[in-house]
């Protein structure tokens, strides 16, 4: 079982790691902005890069600092004061209070806490939607029957290490989780492999250790490797994830797609989206992204009988869409909400949707 430091130790140092975590963000970051200079610059402003939030930063708390909700026999309240949070639920005879440390989620929050030297995720979530709290997805079917089941589910060692590994840099060190030495939220070094190492050499002169690039990767490469979070095909397989829970899991649902073709990088993630950039809302802005592979342009070229040698090997005939040609994720990428997550999540399973039908696996 991981062992941490006791609540009063923890809160003790709490200011201090705090600041010495945000020093540390701030470095590598800087170091990186000396050559990538466009993708330092906006990296720090992504959802990714405030996947995690410590005292003081969380600017979700600090907009909402009183939040209450009762389910049950169970009530539950996160206040904040100041730079300081505290996570209480009461059965109205005892009460588990303990102070929040880390705010997992740039939108919707998640917190893990920390009760008797074990670690837990918290069985209430902050949804800005409702500006309010309600059961965190996922959890809705546990029904506590004891305080403490009421106060969290409790985290394994793997799954704490694997949820600091997607919402924070270099906290797992040699398979080892690090609560001491993260940097809070997904940052240069936790995609680019190799990154410190390069940057020691670089302050010594030497161009060596170049961390591999990814965008060299093929698609199905670049699906495994944002799966690590966003979950790969075979996790959600192997772990049985049916249903519309796995909207959630882009990389299953655009597998899933009948264009997807693994060495196309017109279907890559990153033919979309660009890490160092938040993602774009607007669903028309992809137009280009879809015509890439359905437009006439390209249709006419794979027709018009020219040798193979004249057009890109990778490109494939697809029809063009015969009902238009703006906006073409709000038919073929539709938006699901699932119940109880107060969001809207884009389907990345690309088809052609059709009324009423079952929500495909």
């Amino acid at each position: 079982m991981l062992r941490l430091p006791s609540v009063s130790v923890l809160a003790a140092s709490l200011a201090f790691a705090a600041a010495a975590l945000a020093a540390q963000a701030v470095k590598p970051q800087l170091a990186c902005a000396s050559c990538h200079a466009q993708q330092a610059a906006s990296q720090p402003t992504t959802s990714m890069a405030h996947a995690l939030s410590l005292p003081g930063s969380n600017a979700a708390l600090k907009t909402y600092p009183s939040l209450a909700l009762s389910r049950g026999a169970y009530s539950y309240s996160v206040e904040t004061s100041g730079d300081r949070t505290t996570y209480a639920v009461t059965d109205g005879v005892d009460t588990i209070s303990v102070p929040i440390t880390w705010g997992f989620g740039a939108g919707s929050q998640t917190w893990v806490l920390e009760y008797r030297d074990r670690l837990y995720e918290s069985l209430v979530t902050f949804y800005p939607a409702i500006g309010g709290l309600d059961v965190t997805m996922g959890d809705q079917a546990i029904e506590p029957k004891t305080l403490e089941e009421a106060f969290g589910r409790l985290l394994g060692p793997g799954d704490s290490a694997n949820c600091f590994n997607c919402h924070a840099t270099n906290a797992v060190v040699e398979n080892r989780l690090r609560l001491d030495s993260f940097t809070p939220g997904v940052r240069c070094a936790r995609c680019h492999v190799g990154a410190s190492l390069h940057l020691a050499n670089i302050s010594q002169g030497k161009l060596e250790a170049v961390p591999p690039q990814l965008k060299r990767l093929s698609s199905e490469q670049i699906s495994n490797f944002c799966g690590q979070c966003h979950r790969t095909w075979e996790t959600v397989v192997r772990d049985h994830l049916r249903g519309p829970v796995d909207v959630r899991f882009q990389p299953y649902r655009l597998a899933l797609s009948k264009c997807f073709d693994g060495s196309d990088p017109r279907i890559s993630c990153l033919a979309c989206h660009d890490p160092h950039q938040e993602v774009v809302r607007d669903g028309a802005s992809y137009d280009s992204k879809c015509l890439a592979c359905h437009g006439h342009a390209v249709h006419a070229l794979l027709t018009s009988g020219s040798p193979p040698g004249a057009r890109p090997a990778s490109l494939e005939i697809a029809k063009s869409c015969p009902v238009a040609t703006s906006n073409c994720v709000s038919c073929h990428m539709p938006k699901l909400e699932l119940p109880g997550s107060h969001q809207a999540f884009t389907d990345h399973d690309i088809r052609i949707v059709h009324a009423n039908e079952p929500y495909p696996n």
